[in-house]
C-alpha cells in the first residue's frame, strides 16, 4: 500500500479530507485491474449536528470513461456528526487503467431539516512511481 497526500474541501462548515492509497498487492496490471483505497474524514466545524444521508461519486479513468455511483449513506451507515466531531471511514475503487480521478458530494441534512450538498474534493488516483507519458 502506497499513500499519496491528502485532499480537502469545506462546505458550510463541513470539512472533507480524502487520502487515497494505491493497493499494489491487490492490483493486477497484467489483467487490467488497478485498485485504490481511500480514507475519508468528515469533520463538522459548524454549530449544528448534521446527518450524512447519501453519496454521489464521479469516477473517471485515464481513457476518459466516467462512472457515477449514487447510494444511501457510506459503508452501510448514515452517520450523525455533531459539532466538533469527526466521522471517518475507508472504502475502495477499482479502475481498468493505471490512473484516474474521483470527486463527488455528500447529501447532508441539518437539525432544522435543511438538506445541502457537501463537496468531496477531486483527488487523483495515480500509481506511485509510474512513468508519465504526455499525450
Amino acid at each position: 500500500m502506497k499513500r499519496k497526500g491528502s485532499y480537502e474541501a469545506e462546505t458550510r462548515g463541513i470539512r472533507v479530507r480524502v487520502t487515497p492509497m494505491y493497493l499494489d498487492g491487490e492490483s493486477a496490471p497484467e489483467e487490467g485491474r488497478w485498485i485504490w483505497a481511500y480514507h475519508i474524514e468528515i469533520e463538522n466545524r459548524g454549530e449544528a449536528e448534521v446527518q450524512l444521508l447519501a453519496r454521489h461519486w464521479i469516477i473517471t479513468d485515464a481513457m476518459g470513461h466516467v462512472e457515477e455511483v449514487r447510494g444511501s449513506g457510506v459503508v452501510g451507515e448514515q452517520p450523525m456528526i455533531g459539532p466538533g466531531d469527526t466521522y471517518a471511514y475507508a472504502s475502495g475503487c477499482p479502475l481498468a487503467t493505471s490512473s484516474g480521478a474521483m470527486q463527488g458530494a455528500y447529501r447532508m441534512v441539518d437539525e432544522a431539516g435543511v438538506s445541502f450538498d457537501v463537496t468531496i474534493p477531486p483527488f487523483s488516483l495515480d500509481v506511485p512511481d509510474a512513468r508519465r507519458v504526455l499525450n
